[in-house]
């Protein structure tokens, strides 16, 4: 850890206040708004939602980089901590997945099902992501928004979407430079291919299938090291496949926490 100590994260809930609880980790550059269209099928299936921001992202606090994985780790099992949560569902995407990964390897009891999507355990080269974050220092995350924008939607759904996409830029250039720098010292120094195959909470591993900044090909290293796991790669979609294919992710996710066949119609 990096010895600034666990801060308190922003968060909300969603959906029917008995139901189980389905906690949602966002990606770098995003906030919790990244998790809005899966929040009707999530809630309609009687899931009670949980999204926070990490560090460094939206309303949560900004402490001075460099972060680590237990830090944004021991940020959630606070969160659980304060409120009264002990078992709860995960999913989260990419920098999200990892921390996935995280605590269902070091804090197994606190996870039930896991659903890790567009993610890697160990995403390089290192020296990539200090490059990343030095750019980010030195001219702020605008600087990298257009690259970014780049691999979370096909080149198809950015010619047809230009309000969605002006949306997801406007989002990753609001984000604090240090908090974002922060969050790719997190990727630079990540490695978890050690620990998948502690993991026992059942997993399931959406790719999209377009995905250039976590290919399938690293999906499948984590369905094939977590026992039992499941892949689905997702047609048509590139990095964020929750929001290029939103009634595909959410009907994957609910299926998965729920176990109820869901109409495939969208929502």
């Amino acid at each position: 850890m990096t010895g600034v100590g666990v801060v308190e994260l922003d968060h909300e809930f969603s959906g029917p206040s008995d139901g189980p609880v389905v906690l949602l980790a966002n990606s770098l550059g995003s906030t919790r708004r990244m998790w809005d269209p899966q929040l009707p099928a999530l809630t309609r299936a009687g899931l009670r939602v949980l999204r926070f921001d990490m560090r460094g992202h939206g309303g949560s606090p900004v402490p001075p980089g460099p972060y680590a994985i237990d830090d944004l780790g021991a940020d959630v099992l606070a969160l659980l901590d304060r409120l009264g949560l002990g078992r709860v569902h995960v999913a989260g995407v990419s920098l999200g997945g990892m921390l996935g990964m995280w605590l269902a390897a070091y804090a197994p009891a606190r996870v039930d099902r896991l659903v890790l999507c567009c993610t890697s355990a160990k995403l390089g080269p290192p020296s990539a992501w200090a490059q990343r974050a030095t750019t980010v220092r030195a001219e702020g995350v605008t600087a990298v928004a257009d690259s970014v924008v780049a691999r979370w939607y096909t080149p198809e759904f950015i010619a047809r979407e230009p309000a969605a996409v002006a949306a997801a830029r406007a989002m990753i250039a609001a984000t604090p430079a240090e908090g974002y720098a922060g969050g790719c010292a997190v990727i630079e120094r990540l490695d978890l291919t050690a620990v998948l195959r502690t993991i026992h909470a059942p997993t399931l591993v959406i790719a999209g299938a377009d995905d250039p900044a976590t290919p399938p090909e690293h999906s499948a290293v984590i369905a094939e090291a977590v026992p039992g796991a499941r892949l689905v790669v997702v047609e048509q979609a590139a990095h964020l496949a929750n929001l290029e294919q939103p009634e595909a992710v959410s009907r994957l996710i609910v299926e998965h926490l729920t176990g109820q066949e869901t109409s495939g119609n969208g929502d």
